[in-house]
């Protein structure tokens, strides 16, 4: 898909340089940037079609950027680059919202190839709301209106998820898988015990939206 507009989310210069100048050969616009505040102010600007993230950002990981892009409504496909090939760091990337997952050092004729594949493969735009709920992942930070709360890791994890599907239920085992490592041993009174955290949170943001408990589902951000 040529003219689409690709962001490019790497701290290293040279590798966003090298990325960037071979994606605009193969047809796309490239925008890039070095820093997960800086993709999101980037993005507030203008949405890309895709973007390519690194996780090691220096500000942010950056799944959690992934993660609160999802929540405010974004459906553009995400390829993450990362130094990590480990199975839980990848399981941990899709568990973000990502879309595909790319180790380095890689192939950028492969890249390019995936792109195509995932711009292909998403089709019409489909965002969701998430109640007017922003969430900043270099921060950690919940914002409504001008109000904001800080969350630990763990909290906005499953805030992100919970927003990412705003509306609609989410099983506790796709909370667990998007908040822990793979194979983590999470208890059902653990989950409850963060999302009352996360409850007494969203009541100190006027106007915020709530998690409601869909028995015998999951839970709901509504």
């Amino acid at each position: 898909m040529s003219d689409a507009l690709i962001l490019v989310v790497e701290d290293d210069h040279e590798l966003r340089a090298v990325v960037r100048r071979g994606l605009e050969e193969e047809g796309f616009a490239v925008s890039g940037v070095g820093t997960g505040r800086e993709a999101m102010k980037r993005i507030s600007e203008q949405a890309p079609d895709a973007l390519v993230i690194d996780v090691g950002l220096p500000d942010a990981d950056g799944r959690d950027l992934c993660q609160a892009l999802r929540a405010q409504g974004m459906q553009s496909p995400v390829i993450f680059l990362t130094a990590r090939d480990a199975l839980t760091d990848r399981l941990a990337g899709f568990g973000a919202g990502g879309d595909d997952y790319l180790t380095k050092p890689f192939s950028f004729a492969e890249l390019a190839a995936r792109l195509r594949a995932t711009l292909n493969r998403a089709g019409a735009d489909g965002k969701v709301s998430a109640a007017g709920l922003r969430l900043d992942p270099t921060s950690h930070e919940a914002a409504c209106g001008e109000h904001s709360v800080r969350l630990t890791p763990t909290e906005f994890r499953l805030l992100g998820a919970l927003a990412a599907q705003a509306g609609r239920p989410v099983r506790r085992r796709d909370l667990v898988r998007t908040a822990w490592p793979d194979g983590a041993v999470v208890h059902d009174n653990t989950i409850d015990v963060y999302l009352a955290r996360l409850r007494r949170k969203l009541r100190a943001l006027p106007g915020a939206p709530a998690i409601a408990t869909m028995h015998g589902i999951g839970y709901r951000l509504q």
